[in-house]
């Protein structure tokens, strides 16, 4: 299967990322997303419609001034709750704590 995403825009509320920090920011979630899309694939929803007009990743726990390799990682996994495939027993178990 190939995947091809497209990200227009990504909104960090409340986070500042420097001018300098951003391109290695981007490289850093393009990597990680790349990895677990191609280990995780696209969940159901997302291959039946073909796009996503927004995803709602959530919060994510950020140092003072976090790396931005980390920082790259933990949104790419953030955005991959919201597109990527998540096994059954994995949703049965969110539906139980919700």
């Amino acid at each position: 299967m190939n995947i091809e995403l497209h990200i227009e825009r990504l909104v960090l509320d409340g986070l500042s990322v420097e001018p300098k920090h951003r391109a290695a920011l981007r490289s850093a979630i393009e990597e990680e997303l790349m990895q677990l899309l191609m280990t995780g694939g696209l969940s159901p929803e997302v291959i039946t419609t073909g796009s996503v007009r927004s995803i709602s990743a959530g919060e994510i726990p950020v140092a003072t001034h976090p790396a931005p390799a980390s920082l790259g990682n933990q949104i790419a996994q953030a955005v991959h709750s919201g597109i990527g495939h998540r096994r059954a027993d994995v949703s049965r178990q969110r539906t139980r704590i919700r």
